[in-house]
């Protein structure tokens, strides 16, 4: 007889059944189908969880990150505690015996766009023999009852046979929110099962490290929160992360900034994100393109093609629009200055609010680590 078919509440309340696949009979006649019943069991399971690896490993992102700790702008503290949970254990594991083990899991949290998926990255790439596994929630996440648990344990299972490895999930409160009343048993089922797989049950988590962030640590379950072994808050960029950040965003372009304009920016955007930062260069990084868009008059120089005032000798007037190819191929960019960045600020605000950061503070002094 046909196993019953899975069901599966969906979100408008029906169920919806997925039929089984038809098993194949152990063995060939009556007589040697009961030796080979046990066996064949045992395979099936087999087949089955290689099955979801299969399907798991089109959504898991395995690869070899190419960012350096010196690529990752201020988070001293943050780094040395990723050292010490990643690198220092493969360098040194002799030390790593009795009650000193490596961190197995750890929760990287902070304000959106602080680069807590960047230093992920730089982690993986100072480990440099680990395998990178990187896979977002909803690839856990499945429409059939019993899958999603399925999944998880594929996920875990392929870290630890490609150990040592990193797994990483980014907004990890997605799948791993505070347990209530009104979850569904899908949910609860996939916390619990996350759950067994973090403590590493009936298996072992050496040579596997969970590195997870999220944008709201209070979301977390609390159950989730204490095998965090590690709580490590990436706050927004102190003044030298800040002054590091500009001048990454501001090279390879022309520019007249100096020394101490790029210093008066690092201290106008206390309180902006890298991300905002990242946006705010972008905005006045586009200010010579408005120029030259909008010029009328242009000029040879050095055998290049310059925006001029009127009178200018040798101005012509003409726009980028009527310009033929070779013309513009001889076009100069203007150079960037502090009156971009300065326009640009009336502009892009800062992301995150003062009352979302006396909340990262508190959830900080009660759970976290510093990681400036």
């Amino acid at each position: 007889m046909q196993p019953a078919a899975e069901v599966v509440n969906n979100p408008n309340g029906a169920t919806k059944a997925r039929p089984n696949k038809s098993h194949k009979p152990n063995g060939g006649g009556g007589g040697g189908g009961g030796g080979g019943g046990g066996g064949g069991g045992g395979n099936d399971d087999d087949n089955e969880a290689n099955e979801f690896k299969d399907r798991l490993s089109s959504a898991i992102l395995v690869e070899k990150p190419n960012i350096k700790w010196d690529d990752v702008a201020g988070l001293a503290e943050a780094k040395r505690n990723l050292v010490q949970a990643v690198i220092m254990p493969m360098r040194l594991p002799q030390f790593f015996t009795g009650n000193r083990t490596p961190w197995r899991g750890i929760l990287l949290y902070g304000p959106p766009g602080t680069g807590k998926s960047f230093l992920a990255k730089a982690t993986a790439t100072e480990a440099n023999n680990s395998t990178f596994l990187t896979v977002s929630t909803s690839d856990l996440v499945s429409k059939w009852m019993g899958e999603s648990e399925k999944l998880i344990r594929a996920l875990f299972d392929t870290a630890r046979d490609k150990k040592p490895s990193i797994i990483f999930v980014d907004e990890i409160d997605s799948l791993l929110s505070e347990r209530s009343e009104s979850d569904s048993e899908g949910a609860r089922r996939i916390k619990t099962e996350f759950l067994i797989q973090m403590d590493g049950v009936g298996k072992s988590m050496d040579g596997v490290l969970l590195l997870a962030a999220t944008n709201v640590p209070w979301g977390l379950d609390p159950a989730v929160r204490r095998r965090f072994e590690k709580k490590i808050y990436i706050p927004l960029p102190d003044y030298e992360a800040r002054l590091a950040l500009i001048k990454l965003k501001t090279k390879g372009m022309p520019s007249d900034l100096t020394e101490q304009d790029i210093c008066k920016l690092a201290e106008l955007t206390e309180g902006y994100s890298g991300a905002d930062i990242n946006i705010l260069s972008r905005d006045a990084a586009m200010a010579p393109v408005n120029r030259i868009q909008q010029a009328e008059y242009f000029c040879m120089y050095n055998g290049k093609l310059w925006p001029c005032n009127p009178d200018q000798p040798g101005a012509v007037k003409t726009t980028v629009l009527d310009m033929t190819p070779e013309q513009l191929n001889l076009l100069v960019p203007p150079s960037l200055n502090i009156n971009d960045f300065i326009q640009s600020l009336q502009k892009v605000k800062p992301s995150v609010s003062q009352k979302d950061l006396k909340r990262f503070e508190d959830w900080t002094k009660e759970f976290g680590t510093e990681g400036t």
